[in-house]
């Protein structure tokens, strides 16, 4: 993937998917979040929502990597896992979308 050069309205179409992504995701968990904490019972639950955000920061952290040589990866599985539509990607180079969209579902 690091032979793919972005253009600069790439680039730019790119870094707002990007961060619309991650707000979606944000705004997801901040949902489970306010469920856990209005679900808090006793000192332990406290404990709790600390390990599940803990989770939740290291997989966020290990998927939102906006280095192009693998935004062709990210964007695959964000589109995957629904905090992606393609629309949100218009403007991005039929080649690019082409990768993104087989890996983001390889048995279409």
């Amino acid at each position: 993937m690091n032979d793919l050069k972005w253009s600069k309205g790439e680039k730019t179409i790119a870094r707002r998917a990007f961060d619309l992504a991650y707000e979606r995701e944000c705004e997801n968990l901040a949902g489970k979040l306010k469920d856990k904490a209005n679900g808090i019972k006793e000192p332990r639950d406290l404990w709790l929502i600390h390990e599940f955000l803990s989770e939740q920061l290291k997989r966020i952290e290990e998927k939102y990597d906006f280095r192009y040589s693998v935004l062709i990866l990210v964007f695959a599985l964000l589109l995957k896992e629904g905090w992606l539509k393609e629309s949100d990607l218009a403007g991005v180079g039929e080649e690019k979308m082409e990768k993104i969209r087989f890996l983001a579902n390889p048995k279409r």
